[in-house]
């Protein structure tokens, strides 16, 4: 494919990249990218809303980066190593097949990598917390150009990009270009990729915000999803429906952190106890939060989590036992008793949490004494609690009641 038709946006059709169905890349790619897939700035950095195809775009955009520079390998990168299979590695396979390319690309997930037949070009997955292996990435044909990190919010620390950033280094053929893409929700304005790229982007970097309105393939179930929530839920809907940065304002708890620990180390801290939550949702998110509280350093340390809509009682005893808390205590939503006292028939330790008036103001009050750290796994939780804010009356201003959107009542946990 030659890089005419690349860096045109995909206007003009190709005859298959190779093989002998014809396929046009315009069709195949759609539009609403094109400044996206021409640039060869150092940092391609895409925040967007749900449904915005930021990743089925760049997926493609990685499999034709390949063909049209055959020494050229690439990686991808998410925080943790094993969201990679059912994410990046999926949306890649899918781009193969969308262009027609099966029989052109290897796709193996034990090592996880995709090689590319004849000139063996690969995509590499890893995980930030495999350690010296991301710092020490490299391939064996061609060099590396291309970085995807994929859900780039997850990523805590600035530091962590940057030993990453570091480590794509050397010099590449005569006419190549190493490029490193971030694409990810914006769920706070609180984080670190605001301030490095969007606030002050300099001349290496290129910034872009998507809404699900670019994307033809959504159907009008998809686009009555944001419609709906746009009338209904206009604070949500200003980050997963127009890709914007989640709202600081108004914050319900500030003394928050996103760090690493040692679940073991805090776990053996003299007095430090385990707490379990759970909130049922079906439509919204079913949610199970486990901590650890430390009374004495007035610290709450958030270390697990799994959310998941469209789960029955039975579904979520299974998972709770199978994520190891079956024994636990666990304080649960008391507005669903019935669920409550299923999910103790099928042996799990559930108990109603207890609430009387002003319970949810009282816990927030308590809660708001302490300082919460979450594990960086826990993305789900930093999303909610990251964009738990006090309600706003009609002129604007702030009240005491908290807004719900953006929470599914995790007090229990505490």
């Amino acid at each position: 494919m030659s890089a005419g038709i690349a860096h045109a946006a995909l206007k003009a059709p190709v005859s298959a990249l190779g093989t002998a169905r014809a396929i046009s890349l315009r069709d195949a790619v759609g539009g609403g990218y094109g400044d996206f897939w021409r640039t060869r700035k150092r940092y391609r950095v895409c925040k967007g809303s749900r449904g915005s195809k930021k990743s089925k775009t760049t997926a493609l955009n990685l499999i034709c980066r390949l063909i049209e520079y055959p020494q050229s390998s690439a990686l991808c990168v998410r925080r943790y190593s094993n969201t990679l299979r059912d994410s990046v590695f999926s949306d890649l396979r899918w781009a193969i097949h969308r262009l027609g390319l099966d029989g052109t690309f290897d796709c193996t997930v034990s090592p996880m990598q995709i090689t590319r037949r004849g000139t063996g070009q690969k995509i590499l997955f890893r995980g930030l917390d495999d350690g010296v292996k991301i710092t020490s990435i490299s391939v064996e044909t061609g060099a590396l150009c291309w970085v995807w990190i994929e859900e780039a919010y997850e990523i805590a620390s600035e530091d962590d990009f940057n030993k990453l950033d570091l480590s794509i280094r050397g010099e590449v053929p005569l006419g190549y270009f190493k490029q490193i893409t971030l694409t990810f929700n914006p769920w706070s304005a609180t984080s670190w990729l605001k301030a490095r790229f969007f606030d002050a982007p300099d001349e290496n970097t290129f910034v872009k915000t998507t809404t699900w309105q670019c994307n033809e393939w959504l159907d009008d179930a998809d686009r009555a999803i944001f419609l709906h929530m746009r009338e209904n839920n206009p604070r949500r809907y200003r980050i997963e429906g127009a890709g914007e940065w989640g709202i600081a304002e108004g914050l319900i708890y500030e003394n928050v952190g996103i760090e690493p620990f040692d679940v073991e180390a805090v776990r053996k801290t003299e007095g430090v106890k385990a707490a379990f939550g759970l909130d049922f949702g079906f439509t919204d998110p079913t949610a199970f939060v486990a901590a650890l509280v430390d009374n004495a350093a007035m610290r709450i340390y958030i270390f697990d989590e799994w959310y998941a809509r469209g789960v029955t009682n039975r579904d979520i005893a299974a998972k709770i036992t199978a994520m190891g808390y079956g024994g636990q205590r666990i304080l649960c939503d008391c507005a669903e008793p019935k669920s409550v006292a299923e999910l103790r028939a099928e042996g799990l330790r559930a108990e109603p949490s207890r609430k009387g008036r002003d319970s949810v103001n009282h816990g927030i009050q308590l809660i708001q004494n302490y300082r919460i750290i979450v594990h960086p796994k826990c993305t789900e939780f930093r999303r909610e609690i990251e964009n738990y804010c006090w309600e706003k009356d009609r002129d604007g201003r702030l009240t005491g009641k908290p807004d719900h959107e953006f929470s599914q009542d995790r007090k229990s946990v505490v």
